[in-house]
């Protein structure tokens, strides 16, 4: 009976994710930006795979995040779902665009059904 209360009540549930925002080695900056930073909206941040030649920045951070899925019946995590959380990162640090974008995959962990790691950088456009 308490299992399936356990499993009823975490079919609830939503995905959940952890970030980590570093300064870039040679940033500009030698910190990373705090809440006095301009805050954008996470739907303007360009996310790409690529470096972006066409226009100069300057590099903010490394921003890495996970997006777990809580519960078996959930679907796995999707580079989607990692691309809004390394929008929502960029955001809080006033980025303009996320570049070199990697992607891990997905996997089981002890805390986790599943998981996906994201990584890119954080630029402001000049």
């Amino acid at each position: 009976m308490a299992i399936a209360g356990i499993v009823v009540l975490s079919g609830c549930s939503s995905t959940w994710s952890n970030t980590s925002v570093e300064p870039a080695p040679g940033a500009a900056n030698s910190s990373v930006p705090t809440a006095t930073a301009t805050i954008k909206d996470p739907a303007s941040i360009i996310v790409t795979k690529a470096d972006i030649t066409d226009k100069p920045y300057n590099v903010l951070a490394d921003i890495e995040v996970t997006v777990n899925k809580t519960t078996i019946f959930h679907p796995d995590p999707t580079p989607a779902l990692v691309d809004e959380k390394l929008r929502e990162e960029a955001a809080k640090i006033g980025a303009d665009a996320v570049v070199l974008v990697r992607y891990g995959s997905v996997g089981v962990s002890f805390f986790s059904w599943g998981s996906l790691d994201g990584n890119g950088r954080a630029v402001a456009f000049k």
